[in-house]
């Protein structure tokens, strides 16, 4: 009997979708990481959300392909704590992490 040794979990998109969320393979990852590095150049919250609707995106590639090619569907379905889920399994990106979200609040308090 093999080992898992990763997170998976079964998540049920706002739309009524079921999908099984895994570490996303090494070809996805990279993609996903080329377009994660793009976020820290978003200057808005709506540009910084579009980072994460498109590495939401390539990750459905593997979840998902029907929602992955269709982008509205896709933000219906979705929510930002559902992406962060998403993001922290499939690519280990953590969003909710509190030690993270005191960084970001004391860089903002600098500014």
């Amino acid at each position: 009997m093999a080992t898992k040794i990763y997170e998976s979990i079964d998540l049920e998109l706002l739309d009524g979708t079921e999908v099984t969320i895994k570490p996303l393979n090494i070809k996805n990852l990279r993609e996903v990481m080329k377009v994660w590095a793009t976020a820290t150049s978003a200057e808005t919250e709506d540009e910084f959300l579009s980072v994460l609707l498109e590495c939401t995106k390539i990750a459905f590639k593997q979840y998902h392909p029907a929602l992955a090619n269709d982008p509205e569907k896709l933000e219906d379905a979705l929510d930002l704590q559902t992406m962060y889920k998403i993001l922290e399994v499939a690519a280990d990106i953590r969003l909710n992490d509190p030690n993270l979200l005191a960084a970001a609040q004391e860089l903002v308090g600098q500014n």
